[in-house]
């Protein structure tokens, strides 16, 4: 029990990567806030899954690109636990578009929030951190290896890495760690059907370790880099990406 006593926040948690990382967690300890924007009841399920293991967690709705959301919800752990030890940045979303398809709408909806809701959670986490702390940053491959049609979202995984190091030289000297996450292509509800098909063989056969990843893949990373076992490291944008070195086609 690695994170027994401590509490942590899992942004867009009702599903996906988030899910498997706010039910890792908890097998780990933690008391985990499950945020989620719309999905009540697939955060209730998951909240129903910590609880049928021992574990203990509640659900905070919150829009994170929206600044008023991100002050409630951590007016809310507040409220409920007085402090805060663990922060996973993972709410996100992506609109693959080419160049000539772009909008505006679409940029400022995955820079709002890919990378100002990270800004913003941060900022509210360090009200309730105390002489440590540890943030997590979901990124993803495409920061260094876009994918066709993924150019603003790309950029938004970059700018997230980018912020993790800026954020652990600011921040070090609070004794608050901050690393990311980097997944490859991994089955979630928001990539289903994206690795159908004949891109879905070119991407499989980029994987040297053979299969698309699961949210159980990524979860024990974050586990680490939550416990005091990764108490050294700060700074670092980590793959776990099956392996994979450009995007596979």
């Amino acid at each position: 029990m690695k994170l027994q006593g401590k509490i942590a926040v899992v942004t867009g948690a009702s599903k996906g990567i988030g899910a498997g990382i706010a039910k890792a967690l908890a097998a780990q300890g933690a008391t985990v806030v499950v945020n989620y924007a719309s999905s009540k009841t697939d955060a209730d399920a998951v909240i129903a899954q910590i609880q049928a293991q021992g574990g203990s967690a509640i659900g905070v709705q919150a829009d994170m690109s929206h600044a008023a959301d991100v002050v409630r919800l951590f007016e809310t752990v507040k409220s409920h636990y007085g402090t805060l030890d663990i922060l996973v940045n993972n709410a996100g979303v992506a609109v693959f578009q080419m160049i000539d398809d772009l909008t505006e709408e679409a940029f400022h909806k995955q820079f709002n929030l890919n990378v100002l809701g990270y800004l913003l959670a941060v900022r509210e986490a360090l009200k309730l951190f105390g002489d440590s702390g540890s943030v997590i940053n979901i990124s993803s491959i495409l920061s260094t290896d876009p994918y066709l049609a993924s150019s603003v979202y790309s950029a938004t995984k970059g700018a997230v890495d980018t912020l993790t190091f800026a954020l652990a030289r600011e921040l070090g000297p609070r004794g608050i760690r901050v690393n990311s996450i980097l997944p490859g292509h991994t089955n979630t509800p928001a990539t289903d059907g994206n690795f159908a098909g004949e891109l879905g063989e070119k991407l499989l056969a980029g994987t040297p370790l053979g299969r698309f990843g699961e949210p159980e893949d990524i979860a024990p990373l974050a586990v680490f880099l939550a416990s005091a076992d990764s108490h050294w490291v700060t700074g670092e944008s980590i793959r776990a990406s099956g392996g994979v070195r450009g995007v596979g086609y």
